[in-house]
Parts: structure tokens; sequence; C-alpha cells
């Protein structure tokens, strides 16, 4: 028994003192303690009061019922008019941007807020006023009074946060202020329709209700992104959480704190996406780019870029997506001649246009697909050929079939009669009313021309060949349908 004790002590000493059980380092990631003390006091509470119409509950009568007459007395809300009003309040996080006060947050935090208070980590509670306010970003800046400089962080440059990289979330979830979180870029790009320049940062770093408008830290404490989002269950985070990217975001608060607003690039054109069979009509190897449907003839580009081009670059930087073209084009400064690179006619060509400003939502609105019902059928028959080619009938636009679809004066083109179901027309959204303004780029003006058109392409043995349509009110967008 001895013995074996003395053993067993023997192997407690050398298993201690091996160098395989030595706990000289921590282990696991590296402590972000320092960090977090750093940058804590420059993330603060938001709380905004809104205040709505309200009251109790209460059952309303028909007029002249005596029930009402009956229950006047115990209306809790008698005497406060129809709409007592009641104070709704909302908490979310927030940064200080600048010694002097600036404090950047999500729009949504503080939208048709009556009141809004910033608490400071040092205790203090401030009145903000709003300085300015994005909604297509969903950004706002305010603006605090302090009598000594304020602690203040820095935006960081958010294209260098790659997946993998950790990154640290400070805010206040659920109210529970000053909370810390940690975890990965999970994944970039991602596009959750919240907005027309969606460009999220995706992480595993903790994000709940509350957290919104605070910032997500990189490891050398930069703010690469603005909690915005998250993907939840009953309130509560799943673990997917989405920030603004800081690059995306920097500009549009500069732009808030000088000038109260935002001074968006314009190019003043429609695009659609270059789907796989457009893609295949144009001799394409890929999808990239954004194709032109449609150039406002007040706009920056009249003149330069034509309707069917497809852009591929724009100001050095790669068009890989449609959507990537609007967020390029607001990020970049107005009055500002632009290279573009333009697939025209099958070859690519560069071309320059000075940027002017964007006014109005629908300036950079992408083309998309109809969701009107199918007018009624027309009595004009149909050409011969094409229902077999494409299961399309089209004839040329007289004033019975302008009044029968109620097509605009000023918009022409050959109109569609009618389309086969189950075709690949049918299925890519050709509906009778729409009408033919070209046939893969070349203008056309008759039947005839279209099935000249067709047909060389069905004799070429190409697969699919590229429409262009426009609907009765003048919008147009590019179609490609499989030759069957």
């Amino acid at each position: 028994m001895g013995r074996f004790a003395i053993a067993g002590l023997v192997l407690a000493v050398v298993l201690a003192t091996s160098p395989a059980y030595a706990q000289a380092e921590p282990q696991g990631p590296k402590s972000v303690a320092a960090l977090a003390a750093q940058l804590s006091p420059a993330v603060v509470n938001i709380g905004s009061t809104t205040h709505v119409p309200g009251g109790t509950p209460f059952p309303e009568f028909p007029e002249g019922s005596p029930l009402g007459d009956m229950f006047d007395h115990l209306n809790p809300n008698e005497g406060k008019g129809k709409g007592p009003m009641q104070e709704a309040t909302s908490l979310g996080s927030g940064f200080i941007i600048s010694a002097d006060g600036y404090i950047v947050t999500n729009n949504h935090v503080i939208e048709g807020a009556d009141e809004i208070e910033i608490y400071l980590t040092d205790g203090r509670r401030l009145p903000a006023k709003l300085a300015g306010h994005d909604d297509k970003t969903d950004l706002a800046v305010l603006k605090i009074e302090s009598p000594t400089p304020l602690p203040f962080v820095q935006f960081g440059d958010s294209d260098s946060a790659q997946v993998g990289d950790w990154v640290m979330a400070i805010g206040n979830p659920f109210g529970l202020g000053g909370s810390v979180t940690l975890g990965i870029v999970s994944a970039r790009n991602r596009d959750i329709e919240a907005g027309p320049y969606d460009n999220f940062i995706q992480t595993d770093a903790s994000i709940n209700q509350g957290n919104s408008g605070g910032p997500l830290f990189d490891m050398f404490g930069k703010v690469v992104g603005i909690n915005t989002a998250i993907i939840a269950r009953g309130g509560s985070s799943l673990g997917i959480g989405f920030a603004v990217p800081g690059n995306l975001a920097a500009p549009v608060v500069r732009q808030l704190t000088e000038f109260g607003e935002t001074r968006r690039g314009w190019l003043g054109v429609g695009i659609q996406e270059v789907t796989d069979d457009i893609a295949l009509s144009l001799d394409r190897p890929n999808t990239n780019g954004a194709m032109v449907v449609d150039v406002d003839p007040a706009g920056p580009s009249i003149g330069v870029l034509l309707e069917g081009d497809v852009i591929l670059q724009f100001d050095g930087k790669t068009v890989a997506r449609m959507r990537d073209l609007p967020r390029i084009v607001a990020e970049t400064e107005v009055g500002r001649a632009v290279p573009v690179k333009v697939l025209r006619n099958g070859s690519e060509e560069d071309v320059d246009i000075t940027l002017g400003r964007l006014e109005v939502p629908s300036d950079t609105a992408m083309v998309a697909g109809s969701d009107k019902p199918a007018p009624a059928m027309t009595d004009t028959a149909p050409a011969v050929g094409l229902d077999e080619l494409l299961g399309l009938g089209v004839a040329p636009l007289n004033d019975a079939a302008r009044a029968e679809f109620g097509i605009d004066a000023a918009v022409n083109g050959i109109i569609i009669t009618q389309v086969t179901d189950g075709s690949d027309a049918y299925d890519k959204g050709l509906i009778p009313g729409l009408l033919i303004t070209e046939v893969n780029q070349k203008p056309v003006s008759s039947v005839e021309e279209i099935e000249a058109l067709v047909t060389e392409a069905s004799t070429a043995k190409r697969p699919v060949v590229l429409f262009k349509v426009t609907d009765p009110a003048g919008s147009s967008r590019f179609i490609a349908v499989k030759l069957g």
C-alpha cells in the first residue's frame, strides 16, 4: 500500500511539472479584455421616445345605440378625446465618432422619435439632436453637447475584414448596456433585401434586440461594421447577425454630418440582371454586369450609354452582379468624370460619364419582370411561324390594340397578341399587350423584321433570342427566350 501511495505521489509530481501540462500561457483565443476596455467608453446606449395615439382599449358602439349611453361613464378614455397620446420607447446602441459629440446609429433606432437621450458609460445622460438620417442604408447621425471632449472611435477598412477574422460587438442588448460579444466574420456581401445598397457583413458575434446601431470592431479597434439586423425567433437571435460595412457607411456618415443629407452619384439609367439566358444570347461566358434597359433623357448618361449596353466596370470596379452597380454609383462623388467599361454589340468599349446627383429613389431603380395580370386577348390575327419557334403571336400595333391594352400614345412597337401556355416565353413572363422593340439588339418596326431575325437566329442554331419588350406605360426590359 505504501509503495503504491509513494508511486502515485511521484506520478502526480511528474504530471504537474511536465511541459505538456504546464499552464504558463492561457489556452484558446487571446483575451480581448484590454481592447474592450479601451473601446467601451465610446459606445453609447440610446433611448428614444415617441408619442403615439393610445388609450385603454374599450368597445365602440354604433351612434345612437342605448349601450353607448349606458357604458359612457365607464369608459376610461372619456374626456381625453378619441386618441389620447401614449409614450412608446425603444432602446438601441450607437458609437461616438468625434470628440465634439457626433454619434452614429441605425435610423430605425430613432425613426419618428420626439426625444432622444444618450447614456454614456460615465453615467451621464444627455439629450441628442438628429443631424441627419438615410433610409436607404438605415443610418443616422446624432449630436450631443458636452463641456469636455468625448472618447471616440474611427472607421477602419471593412474590405480587409475577411471571412474567419475575429470581430467584436459592443452594445445594449435587451437594455444590458456595455455588453461585449466576440465572434468571426461568417460571410460577406449578403443581400437580405433590406434596401437598394445591401452588402452586409454576416457575423456570429452575438447580436440581439438593442444591439442595433452599435459598432462591430476588428481586432485593431476599428469600426468595420454597424450592427443592423438579425435572424431571430421570438425576438431572440439565432446566432446570425448582419452589419452595414464600414466602407459603405463612412461616406454616408460624412455627408450626414456635413450636410444633414446624402449626396449620392446618379447615372440616370434603368438596369436589369444579366440572366444565364441573356448571357447565352450575348455569347458571354458569365452573367457579370448590369444591362441598361433605358436611359433618362435628362440624365448624365444620355448620348453616352445606349439601351442594351452591359456595364462591366464602373470607375475601375468590376460589376459582378446587377445589384453592385447602384451601390458603387451611389458611393461615387457627384460631378466627377468616371470611366465606364461596357459591352456593346459584342465588343467592349470605354466611355466617360460625369455623374449627376441622385434626387429621387427611382433614378437607380432596377427593372424587373411585370407582376401585372395578363390583359385580355386581342382579336388581331397573330403572325405565322413565331408560334412554332417561340410560342408567340405578334401583330402590328393599331388604334384598337392601343385602346384594348391601354397603351400610351408615345409607346410604339410590335404587340404580343398571344403566348402559348408552358412555353419558355410564357415562363419568362411575356404576356399579351407587351410590345417588342428589339430582337437580338436590333430595332424592329414590323412583324416581318421580327420573323427574319428569329429565323436568322434559328438557322444559325442560336439557342436563344433576346427581345427588348416595353409595357403599355413605356417601361422596358430585356428577356431571352429559348428557341423551341
